[in-house]
């Protein structure tokens, strides 16, 4: 249970079943993370498979924590790059078929939230079994014919926004029918509280002039941070003493690093790294930016809105179902220099972003009402 938007989601959907109608059993790969407390207490937690939990993990990591079949594939896998590519999903599925014994109970409905879906269609007895687009498989480099095989296996597809969904079915017209809309179930009260939990005035200190600007995700190619640098520096060339904050970690942080030095952003742009708790970071910024080269839905900007912050987008394929732009944020170019522009307008647009402030206030974004759907997969 990592601080990812994927995660965050599974908490809203757990905290939306009404537990006197219905039994939630909940598998998780691993019993750790920052999250991993936040879940609902009345889900049923089921017992952790070892090899499972360091999936992920470095061969060392494997090794300290007995998870010696997945390390020796690990191994092997580390081998095989020499001369072929290696496909991720088909180890850790070896790895499932290995260590994971068939679950005894039966289901009405198996829902797989993240790919790979192996475990529900191999490992679970349900009457239906479902599986979560969280991404926009067009631009994130994925191996379509993995992916294609992954969701075909399954009875219904759910996007996480209505743009996601069609561009999967764009990808995958034979898989069209089977595609569904459920939005990410996110708690308003979970958001509002947290964010008041933590003073973070002496990393976003409050008085010193200038523009708090916020990021928050993986270090990765989706987020586009290796960008933020070029376009702070653009920002503050026209004249706007801004400092963006990046929230997150991942195999990325080195080039940012690397971005930051290049365009001599020592100073304006700060890696705060990872935060078991981002709220108070977002309702201590004056924007919220999401600079990504693509996106499902995300979730830290429904986050940001929730706490009524003005947010700005990149105009990623699925953007347009993320919020309105000009209403209750704003869309800008995704290349550095028209998101640099972008940002600049609304920035000097006090009135502009006050209104986005207060839209953003009196808007529902907990999107609670989508339970009825996967309720509905059930009684059917």
């Amino acid at each position: 249970m990592e601080l990812g938007g994927i995660e965050r989601s599974l908490l809203g959907l757990l905290d939306s079943f009404d537990y006197n109608r219905f039994d939630v059993d909940l598998f998780l790969y691993g019993h750790h993370g920052p999250l991993f407390s936040q879940i609902n207490c009345k889900a049923n937690l089921l017992p952790e498979v070892k090899e499972l939990a360091y999936l992920r993990e470095s061969f060392s990591t494997k090794i300290k924590n007995g998870c010696y079949y997945s390390a020796a594939l690990r191994l092997r896998d580390e081998i095989r790059k020499s001369f072929s590519p290696v496909n991720n999903d088909e180890t850790w599925a070896q790895v499932m078929r290995k260590t994971v014994r068939p679950f005894p109970k039966h289901y009405d409905l198996a829902v797989g939230f993240f790919r790979p879906f192996d475990l529900i269609i191999e490992k679970v007895n349900a009457d239906r079994k479902v599986g979560w687009i969280h991404t926009d498989y067009r631009n994130s480099g994925d191996n379509l014919e993995v992916i294609r095989k992954d969701y075909s296996r399954l009875d219904t597809v759910v996007g996480v926004s209505e743009q996601c969904s069609e561009s999967f079915k764009d990808i995958f017209p034979e898989l069209s029918e089977r595609v569904t809309v459920i939005e990410n179930i996110l708690s308003e009260n979970f958001v509002r509280n947290q964010a008041e939990e933590q003073n973070v005035t002496s990393e976003m200190p409050p008085d010193d002039g200038t523009i708090k600007l916020l990021s928050i995700g993986r270090f990765s190619t989706p987020k586009n941070f290796d960008n933020v640098p070029d376009i702070c520096r653009r920002i503050r060339s026209a004249g706007l003493n801004v400092t963006w904050y990046l929230i997150g970690f991942g195999s990325d942080e080195e080039l940012i690093r690397q971005k930051i030095a290049e365009f001599g952003m020592e100073k304006h742009v700060i890696i705060l790294g990872k935060k078991d708790n981002p709220y108070p970071y977002i309702k201590a910024c004056d924007l919220y930016i999401q600079p990504s080269r693509y996106e499902g839905k995300c979730v830290a900007v429904r986050e940001a809105q929730m706490l009524g912050k003005p947010v700005v987008i990149t105009s990623y394929a699925t953007s347009g179902s993320q919020l309105e732009d000009g209403i209750d944020g704003v869309i800008v170019p995704i290349d550095s220099e028209g998101c640099a522009k972008g940002i600049v307008r609304l920035l000097t647009d006090k009135n502009k972003m006050q209104r986005i402030s207060e839209t953003c206030m009196n808007r529902d974004y907990s999107n609670r009402e989508e339970i009825s759907k996967i309720v509905g997969m059930i009684e059917s």
